[in-house]
């Protein structure tokens, strides 16, 4: 099921949700408006990648929220104070692209309302059906997010051929007006029962983001639970390897038009996994 929320009448200087709609299990959001976070001086700018060309400049973040309720790291989330963190975060770095594993629909939406970014979000399921998070509930269905400056101009996402444990892990790209696309995945783990699922969907998002490169630039951000790149050839890969929880987990690639990357984790307090930012294209 795919939902889009459509622009409201009112328009006069504040943020509006402009999509409600969907397909297979990609929700649909985008954040924009006069007056919004993102109209106001240094907060304005927009992606200088636009044209893709050789050394443009682009800053990635990627975050690992243990929003769902359920996972053992929630505890440390101290809800809401993970989402805040993660508000926090976006702001002070006003990254170009933000990628989000273990998020909720609600938790998302809200991050976008009050920074002013698109959105898409890719709903995971289970054997059992539909993951919805908990405690508090009414936060809406479980899953990945992208979060964009750039207007989103279309996205795919589809559940990986292999699955192991309980979820069914997915992927999500979205194509947006910047000329760049933007991608995410939360890989099954290395657990004993999910070590052949985590090779086989690592395989499988090569394939995907090599197709995908050879249309137009590319970034990546996803927890892909192994040190190993899933990376094809001909793009970059840079990692969490110095961060405090769970290092070397979380991976960032990119092409070579999005050039010289430089690598800056942060430590988070609520969630498990620290915050890597990536920023390229600004030294030689």
């Amino acid at each position: 099921m795919k939902l889009t929320v459509r622009p409201g009448a009112r328009r006069a200087g504040r943020s509006r949700a402009l999509i409600l709609a969907a397909a297979g299990s990609v929700l649909v959001f985008a954040v924009t408006g006069p007056g919004g976070p993102a109209a106001s001086g240094a907060l304005a700018r927009q992606s200088s990648v636009a044209g893709a060309g050789p050394g443009s400049a682009y800053t990635l973040m990627q975050m690992n929220l243990c929003l769902s309720g359920v996972a053992r790291c929630y505890g440390r989330v101290a809800y809401p104070a993970g989402v805040e963190e993660a508000v926090a975060r976006i702001v002070a770095a006003r990254p170009d692209a933000v990628t989000v594993n273990e998020a909720c629909h609600g938790d998302v939406a809200r991050i976008a309302r009050r920074i002013g970014y698109h959105v898409r979000f890719s709903a995971v399921t289970s054997s059992a059906g539909p993951v919805r998070c908990v405690r508090p509930g009414g936060r809406g269905r479980f899953g990945d997010a992208v979060l964009t400056r750039a207007a989103i101009a279309g996205s795919e996402s589809h559940a990986f051929a292999a699955q192991g444990g309980t979820e069914r892990r997915r992927w999500l790209c979205v194509t947006t007006d910047a000329g760049v696309d933007v991608c995410t995945a939360h890989l099954a783990t290395r657990a004993p029962a999910e070590q052949a699922a985590n090779d086989a969907q690592c395989a499988e998002l090569t394939a995907i983001l090599a197709r995908r490169v050879a249309a137009r630039p590319i970034v990546f951000g996803g927890d892909v639970n192994r040190h190993r790149s899933c990376a094809p050839d001909g793009l970059w890969t840079r990692t969490d390897a110095s961060a405090g929880q769970a290092p070397s987990l979380q991976h960032a690639y990119g092409s070579d038009a999005i050039r010289a990357p430089a690598v800056q984790v942060d430590p988070a307090t609520h969630t498990d996994h620290d915050v890597l930012v990536v920023h390229a294209g600004a030294g030689g």
